[in-house]
């Protein structure tokens, strides 16, 4: 049995979720203490500059000089987050056994036929262990990646063991409305995840450019606009929903140009709607799910969870209905795959990632 610290840092670049549990890497897992904290406005600018130059990288000769910078400030503030973590838990900092750490996806490319795929987080695991004087866990998705697989989503094997502990009826389609929205497939047999499209990322990204908020909360800008079918065809258009599982995207793989030239209200109304149907049409071709359980920021989205019921014909309830954790399900997933990385024992499966046998993964970085 350990217990360990998870953190998770998403694509919104909103801020670091760090969690403590109590797990063996399998079906034990208590949840202990919990927080999130935001960065500071300098912080989450270094962290998109970085994203920024990933974007005109794409994975071709040097790395950029805004990695090195954006790893210091991003290990800083992981640094915090497990300090801060540990004193909301009331636990001695030596009771803490491991470090989960996801680092910051800068860029993703999905692997093809013609070519493996390719992935990088900033974030700085020896640092990181050296800083808190606790053993981090690190690089969790590279060891897939160079498999074959798409090193994501990482999540669906904490998920599926959820779902056994709890002994839910299913199937179950556990749904995460993050930046891209990913699902996990819940069942008999071994567990089938896939990113479904856009979530929050491109209506962020909407809202960010058009109004100056980071986000449209409680959907209160898509409700005051109406559709336009024009742009949702053209959104709808694009090669990825075409592809069978599993399957992958980064953020920043779809473009804000359809919905260009709308109101604010009716661009968000739109995005909302193109998240809405995209996860639909996944979760329909997989089939009629038992439930289907919300985690991620998106479930916090009335108007976006009211789309998906509508297409769906049927609510997605957040995992909080079952009593698990949407602010800090990565932030736990994390902890619980550094469990099963020094153990050995797989992260993913050629079900979840595409990965030819299952894989483990992850570097281990001792605090002394």
């Amino acid at each position: 049995m350990y217990r360990v610290i998870g953190l998770m840092s998403g694509t919104s670049l909103d801020g670091v979720d760090a969690a403590v549990i109590e797990t063996d890497g399998g079906m034990w897992i208590t949840p202990l203490a919990g927080t999130e904290q935001p960065y500071s406005n300098a912080e989450r600018a270094r962290l998109q500059a970085a994203v920024n130059a990933a974007l005109k990288w794409k994975f071709d000769g040097e790395e950029p000089p805004e990695f090195a910078d954006a790893e210091r400030a991003l290990t800083e503030a992981h640094a915090r987050a497990v300090k801060g973590v540990i004193a909301s838990a009331g636990l001695p900092a030596d009771d803490i056994d491991l470090v989960g750490f996801h680092g910051q996806t800068v860029l993703h490319r999905a692997p093809t036929p013609e070519r493996r795929g390719a992935t990088r987080q900033i974030g700085n695991g020896p640092a990181l262990a050296k800083a808190v004087g606790i053993d981090v866990v690190y690089d969790m998705r590279s060891a897939d990646i160079a498999a074959g697989g798409h090193g994501a989503p990482l999540a669906t094997l904490y998920h599926e063991a959820l779902f056994r502990r709890d002994k839910l009826d299913g199937p179950v389609a556990v749904l995460n409305l993050g930046g891209v929205a990913n699902v996990s497939w819940l069942g008999a047999g071994d567990p089938v995840a896939f990113d479904t499209g856009p979530a929050s990322g491109l209506l962020d990204a909407w809202c960010e450019q058009t109004i100056g908020e980071s986000c449209d909360r409680n959907g209160a800008l898509a409700a005051r606009g109406t559709v336009n079918a024009a742009a949702l065809s053209q959104l709808m258009n694009h090669p990825y929903f075409a592809l069978p599982p599993p399957k992958s995207l980064d953020r920043w793989d779809f473009s804000l140009d359809p919905v260009r030239g709308l109101s604010p209200e009716d661009g968000a109304a739109t995005l909302t709607a193109f998240t809405a149907q995209t996860v639909a049409d996944a979760i329909l071709r997989m089939g009629r799910p038992e439930r289907i359980l919300a985690t991620g920021g998106g479930r916090k989205n009335p108007v976006m969870m009211a789309a998906i019921a509508e297409r769906l014909d049927r609510p997605a309830e957040p995992v909080e209905a079952v009593n698990w954790n949407g602010d800090l399900m990565e932030a736990q997933a994390f902890a619980w795959l550094a469990v099963r990385s020094i153990k050995g024992l797989p992260l993913s499966l050629p079900s979840t990632t595409g990965v030819p046998e299952p894989m483990t993964g992850g570097r281990l970085a001792k605090a002394v």
